[in-house]
């Protein structure tokens, strides 16, 4: 098992060493010194340790030392995510990422325990169940976060502008995601809702918009992205193509020329141009960023609220012969304007803080949601 895996990393590092243009001796110079750390390890350490989980880590080290979205996927965890992108899956309902050796949150998914217990977009969870998260992967503490449905879990978050860590306590439930809300609000604005771009998030909201276009009153639209992490790229491209006429919507661009693709819109606004306002906020990802870059790049819509959160590349999900599969980052996103979206985001015309968590239509408390409506209605 040891011979076997040492074996697996080494190709690892052949493929990270090459790409960094280094020398043949320097390769191997650095392949004997892992196997001699290695050995040190197992003859010195004062703990007996798994040696095949430690091969794991030494993987997904290399992997998250490229940026904080590749990652290693053991054959067990491998397994649960394909069960859980399938649907429905118990768990929390957040989607976070790796910063700075903590887990850090991208976005609550509404209407789950994480959004109704106050976890916010950009919080570090630094402990789960009283358990140090710094030291562990991503892998193992989302591992650390999931348990059977109905089970409790305490969350120690430090949040931006607290001094003092908060602490959550969350019931595990299986979480089903409904993408896509919509109603007509002060009589002549469509509101929709769009908290996740998946397979049939496009869909739901061409039904929405056809269904609010047979209002006569209706003037505008407001589509509000806000705490939505993202999702499929084909998704936001078609939702994207449902306000413009013509014109490029994304791009990306890869170290392969030949995979560098874009994407343009088709004739045809579904909304005939009506005037539009699009809600963002730190907690709008990856999918949320196109279309509200896109937008915003042609003049199309309106951007309220606060700047986005920055995650602008491109992961691939690669099976592995042990049947676990490495995420890792393929290419990024490029603006119509040529801009990247990576660890800047998209930034609003109109910069308001919101007030609340809840976003929920014409709340009291969505200051965001009000000034929109404020600005639509003159």
């Amino acid at each position: 098992m040891k011979n076997k895996s040492l074996s697996f990393l080494i190709l690892f590092f052949l493929f990270f060493i090459n790409n960094t243009h280094s020398s043949e001796k320097e390769i191997y110079e650095k392949i004997d010194l892992f196997g001699e750390v290695l050995e040190k390890i197992n003859k010195e350490y004062v703990d007996e340790i798994n040696q095949s989980e430690s091969m794991d880590y030494a993987i997904d080290g290399l992997l998250q030392s490229l940026d904080p979205y590749s990652s290693y996927m053991s054959p067990e965890i491998f397994n649960e995510m394909q069960t859980e992108t399938s649907g429905e899956f118990g768990g929390l309902g957040i989607e976070v990422t790796m910063e700075s050796g903590v887990v850090k949150v991208i976005s609550p998914i509404d209407d789950t325990p994480a959004s109704r217990a106050g976890i916010r977009a950009g919080d570090y969870i630094v402990k789960i169940d009283n358990k140090q998260v710094q030291g562990k992967s991503l892998s193992e503490a989302v591992d650390l976060m999931r348990g059977p449905v109905g089970s409790g879990i305490e969350l120690t978050v430090r949040r931006r502008g607290e001094k003092k860590a908060l602490t959550f306590y969350l019931v595990r439930e299986i979480i089903e995601i409904k993408s896509v809300k919509a109603d007509l609000i002060d009589e002549n604005i469509g509101y929709i809702r769009l908290t996740s771009f998946n397979e049939n998030s496009g869909n739901q909201i061409e039904k929405e918009i056809k269904k609010l276009e047979k209002n006569k009153d209706l003037k505008a639209y407001i589509l509000d992205l806000r705490n939505n992490p993202g999702g499929l790229l084909s998704q936001a491209i078609k939702i994207s193509d449902f306000f413009l006429d013509s014109g490029e919507i994304v791009s990306t661009k890869s170290r392969k020329v030949s995979e560098n693709r874009k994407w343009f819109a088709k004739n045809g606004d579904l909304t005939n141009g009506k005037t539009l306002v699009v809600l963002i906020n730190y907690g709008s990802a990856s999918a949320s960023e196109i279309v509200a870059g896109a937008l915003k790049d042609h003049k199309r819509a309106i951007l309220l609220g606060e700047n986005s959160f920055g995650k602008g590349s491109v992961q691939s999900i690669i099976p592995l012969k042990n049947k676990g599969a490495i995420r890792l980052t393929v290419a990024k996103y490029y603006l119509p304007s040529g801009k990247s979206i990576s660890e800047v985001g998209v930034s609003p015309d109109i910069e308001i803080d919101e007030d609340s968590d809840e976003f929920r239509i014409k709340t009291e408390t969505d200051n965001q949601l009000n000034y929109a409506i404020k600005l639509l209605n003159g």
